[in-house]
């Protein structure tokens, strides 16, 4: 076939007509992704609480559950969920694809967060911890007065990051029926025999939305390593 042969294939007609479909599809899709990442960052703080216990047995079997997830690609975990899980005696339930796509790719994305936060942790200077300790502060006051203020702002450019491979990672679930945007291009094409359009437009859509979450995340750093610049001149002086 030649190369103005193929060219014919391309139906401007079919492209807006599924066009209003992907997109009502693709805040679906956003949806999916925000829920999952909020997830992931509660989860993620999970995971950091647990490595801190002082009982090496206990968190050698946190790290160990950790990097198996990490190493698990996240559809077979989505195959697990929705098709064995149900079938696990006396706790298995059936969960609907949205809640599969939730749990599974937030769990899997925590293990990665969970390290972000273990790095922003970790950043604070030793006579912080000592300060507090001189100053008896409480467990609870320790974290939010003193290490979360402190940890959270320097790590936010790599979470948003990670909110755009997550974006990117949702295709998945369409594996087990989540209506996304490329399910909704497939079922289109599988329909009327016209896969071009609609895939075009969800390779646009997810372009175009990634371009956007980096630019945006590249003015937060920015924007925080200024206020850090500042911090740091205001604090020598």
């Amino acid at each position: 076939m030649s190369i103005a042969d193929k060219l014919k294939q391309w139906s401007w007609e079919t492209f807006f007509d599924v066009l209003p479909l992907i997109y009502d599809a693709m805040w679906a899709t956003l949806g999916l992704t925000i829920a999952s990442f909020a997830f992931a960052l509660l989860f993620g703080f999970v995971w950091t609480a647990l490595r801190y216990v002082r009982f090496k047995p206990f968190t050698a079997t946190i790290n160990f559950i950790m990097n198996f997830i990490r190493t698990t690609p996240p559809l077979v975990q989505i195959f697990f969920l929705y098709f064995a899980w149900p079938q696990v005696p006396y706790i298995g339930y059936a969960f609907s694809p949205w809640v599969v796509g939730m749990l599974t790719l937030g769990i899997h994305f925590s293990t990665y967060i969970a390290e972000i936060y273990r790095s922003g942790i970790e950043a604070i200077p030793q006579g912080q911890w000592e300060a507090t300790t001189a100053l008896n502060f409480s467990t609870w006051k320790n974290w939010t007065k003193m290490v979360l203020p402190q940890a959270l702002p320097p790590v936010i450019p790599m979470l948003g990051n990670y909110l755009i491979i997550m974006f990117k990672e949702v295709p998945l679930t369409s594996a087990v029926g989540f209506l996304g945007m490329l399910l909704v291009a497939k079922n289109y094409g599988a329909d009327y025999y016209a896969y071009i359009e609609g895939l075009t437009i969800v390779g646009l859509f997810f372009l175009v939305l990634s371009y956007i979450s980096s630019i945006l995340i590249q003015r937060l750093e920015k924007r925080l390593n200024r206020r850090f610049r500042k911090e740091v001149t205001a604090a020598d002086a």
